[in-house]
Order: C-alpha cells, then structure tokens, then sequence
C-alpha cells in the first residue's frame, strides 16, 4: 500500500523551526529519510519551497481552466513537504509518520495514494490499458 505523508505546520511551529540551527533540522530529516530508504519504504519525497513567486493555483470552476497566484487553501497550516512511502499495512504508514522529525504545531497527514487495483472493476477500458502500459514503460510495478 502506497501513502503520501504530507508535513503540515503552523505559523507558530514554523518560527519553532526557524529558531532551530538549519544543519540540526537537516541532520534529524536526513537520519529520518535515510531509516526510510534502508527500510526500502521511501518512493519519493521533498519539501516545498517557501517562496510562493513561482506557485500558482488552477481553478476549475470555470469552463476553462483558470491559472492564477492565488488564493490558496487555508494559510494557518502550512504544507511544507511530503514523502510517498509503501508499506504493507496503515499501521505501518502510522509508524513512520510518527517518526518524522517534527515540533509541537506540526502535523502529518498521511494519505493512501490510490493503486492499479483500486480501478479493478475498469481495468478492461482503453483507458486503464493504456495507464497500465505507461506505468510498465515506467518500470513501475502494478498492484
């Protein structure tokens, strides 16, 4: 099973954060990522910038898809970065998410990523044949 781990923090937790040496946090996500991968758990992951210049929101309210800088979601919890991780059970997914290297005012949200099976019931469209094939080309195994 695939979950996405995805850090959210206040702005309160965020000045906690930035009153820690940057080398300590690096070291601590590093320690953290590096007992993912010998765990043959880490997918992928990163964090995401704080410099919002280069952000933008699609709007799909319209006919046609509007791109603009704004407005985000809810600005009192930040999104800072996420990992994708497979692990064979939720409980597992809990485990390393409440491992993560985090203060008071952070959160984990931690959600399943859907899967090749979960579209089973359609998995003789075009559609999801031709998912399946980009998803082979990729190397990646279908569940």
């Amino acid at each position: 099973m695939k979950y996405m781990l995805i850090m959210r923090s206040t702005d309160e937790a965020k000045k906690e954060y930035q009153s820690r040496p940057f080398e300590e946090i690096l070291e601590a996500m590093g320690a953290y990522n590096e007992s993912l991968i010998k765990a043959g758990v880490l997918l992928g992951g990163d964090g995401l910038a704080d410099d919002m210049t280069d952000n933008f929101v699609v709007d799909f309210s319209t006919d046609t898809p509007v791109v603009t800088d704004g407005p985000y979601g809810e600005t009192h919890e930040l999104f800072n970065g996420f990992w994708i991780i497979q692990v064979g059970s939720k409980e597992e997914a809990a485990e390393w998410a409440s491992r993560v290297p985090l203060g008071p005012g952070s959160k984990i949200e931690v959600r399943r990523v859907t899967e090749m099976s979960d579209f089973a019931d359609y998995a003789d469209t075009p559609a999801m044949k031709q998912e399946a094939a980009w998803r082979a080309e990729r190397g990646e195994q279908l569940a």
